[in-house]
């Protein structure tokens, strides 16, 4: 464990992605295949199981140091996080700590069997752990066992610090981890393998391709003729594959959608087998021109089982935007405009379950601007704009795709609340809550926790201290003093909102130093975009 502690020591001092990227790329070079499996999953996102509860933790932490209850939450509030809390309270000697459990033996064996026991003896385990830990350990244990271990790696990252151990291309290596990789020293070791003929033929999902923000006007794009301009339609990303007798459908997240929508799992026999189609899943209601809320959709996404009331209430269907694959060949480096026509062909006749994602036809740039005007009228977040020649290409790859949203909505709101952040802010309030005014009083409607510089989210964290006027746990309601411009992509009716409406993506766009709570916002024009 002490190798991936340090792992994790350095990723966490760092901002500078190549020095995380290099940092992995060693670790993997030198580490044992069984844990390096591990670390991969870790970094990569991979899910992890909470094995203690906060109050068992405190318990634990409060019966090894004889420490009051009210200290420890005090303690835990200020510093924003437990794990690193209970490290540094607990009285710790780095020099005497005791034999290094490799990782995979922690996660296999040691945090599994925690989970096993009683309350009682789980606190009884955790406090002989910690007696046998360095403190650095310490916290990275913690944060394994309570499943939220954040380190400012994103699954890309992880993966192009092994395509640069291994000298693999990134693609080759994104596909190989996609779908339900699960960490062993033979799945690490696989991961370097050279590549094989039939590497994309089984029932991982490929990588997606990611459209950029477009940040520049679109006529520095070139000819209007060398694009496809596309609706950006507001669903769940999904690939469709056809293997065998067998439809499955992947969600961009590389999480298997078995059996939340069956429809297309059952439309999709029509399907010739070795098919692979990139779209979106939208609640789309038979006989309507425009697609249903997200919200909507979003009672879909949990059910496993979804019941005939709710397959007959928020009906789906797949808008297609691509074709990765047909009749097992990896269409990826055809051109779009080739892989378009078949999958226009192969999509003849299956409409409205399987739609092809249609052409939003322009002359020129400004036709196309005017028209994208209309996006929010056809319940979409404005256009993809797609080379006619591009591949398939993977992640977030600029030049070839852009996402050329409308404009965010945008509201004056006052800040209610604050909480800590994760990772390296976890000793900061960077998490806010705010609100808008119904008649006299201030109703929260929306957190975020972006859009503030590290000078701004100081001023404010010591502005947090000073002003708190109740607490929480490690919340804080603070005085209702300052403004701070909000944006956000969606609005809709919510009942389980104490407002009433729920919006989607906020985020802060700028504090507001030169508005006073009074110039905030007002609840009904916040009802009234959301049933507009």
């Amino acid at each position: 464990m002490h190798r991936f502690a340090a792992l994790f020591e350095a990723l966490d001092r760092t901002a500078s992605t190549s020095a995380k990227r290099d940092a992995m790329a060693a670790y993997f070079a030198g580490a044992p295949a069984e844990d390096a499996a591990w670390a991969v999953y870790v970094l990569g996102g991979g899910k992890l199981k909470r094995t203690a509860t906060s109050t068992e933790m405190r318990a634990a932490l409060g019966a090894e140091t004889g420490y009051a209850e009210w200290l420890i939450d005090d303690s835990y509030s200020h510093v924003g996080d437990l794990a690193e809390t209970i490290a540094l309270m607990l009285p710790r000697d780095d020099a005497t700590g005791g034999s290094d459990t490799p990782l995979h033996v922690w996660m296999e064996a040691r945090l599994p069997s925690l989970a096993r026991l009683e309350s009682a003896e789980r606190i009884d385990a955790l406090r002989e752990w910690w007696r046998d830990l360095p403190a650095s350990q310490v916290f990275l244990v913690n944060k394994l066992l309570t499943g939220s271990l954040r380190v400012g790696v994103s699954h890309r990252l992880v993966v192009q610090a092994i395509a640069q151990w291994t000298a693999l291309p990134t693609d080759l290596i994104a596909h190989r981890l996609s779908g339900t990789w699960k960490p062993s020293a033979a799945a690490f070791r696989a991961l370097a393998e050279a590549e094989r003929p039939d590497e994309h033929a089984g029932e991982r999902p490929y990588p997606f391709f990611l459209a950029s923000p477009l940040e520049h006007g679109v006529e520095t794009l070139g000819p209007v003729t060398d694009w496809v301009a596309e609706w950006k339609w507001d669903g769940i990303r999904a690939q469709l594959m056809r293997r065998g007798d067998d439809a499955i459908l992947w969600s961009r997240g590389e999480e298997r959608l078995d059996g939340r929508f069956p429809e297309l799992e059952n439309a999709a026999n029509v399907l010739p087998a070795g098919c692979v189609i990139d779209g979106e899943i939208l609640a789309w209601a038979p006989g309507e021109a425009h697609p249903m809320p997200f919200a909507a959709l979003q009672k879909r996404i949990g059910k496993h089982k979804p019941g005939p009331k709710l397959l007959a209430d928020t009906p789906v269907r797949l808008m297609a935007y691509d074709l990765l694959e047909y009749d097992g060949q990896d269409l990826r480096d055809t051109p779009l405009h080739a892989r378009r026509a078949r999958l226009e062909a192969l999509l003849a006749g299956h409409a409205p379950t399987f739609m092809l994602s249609p052409p939003v036809a322009a002359t020129t740039w400004a036709d196309l601007a005017t028209t994208r005007a209309q996006s929010r009228e056809r319940r979409t977040e404005g256009l993809m704009l797609k080379r006619l020649d591009s591949p398939y290409r993977v992640g977030r790859k600029r030049g070839d795709w852009w996402k050329w949203k409308v404009d965010p909505y945008t509201i004056d709101a006052v800040l209610l609340y604050a909480q800590p952040g994760h990772g390296r802010r976890s000793g900061l309030f960077t998490d806010y809550t705010f609100g808008v005014w119904d008649g006299d009083t201030l109703v929260p409607v929306a957190k975020a926790y972006s859009g503030l510089d590290d000078t701004e989210i100081g001023k404010l964290d010591r502005w947090i201290r000073a002003h708190t006027i109740d607490r929480f746990g490690p919340v804080r309601s603070v005085q209702p003093t300052h403004v701070f411009e909000l944006a956000f992509e969606a609005i809709q009716a919510s009942g389980r909102h104490k407002a009433g409406v729920a919006v989607r993506f906020p985020r802060i766009l700028r504090w507001r130093t030169d508005l006073a709570i009074n110039d905030a916002d007002h609840l009904d024009e916040l009802r009234r975009l959301a049933s507009g």
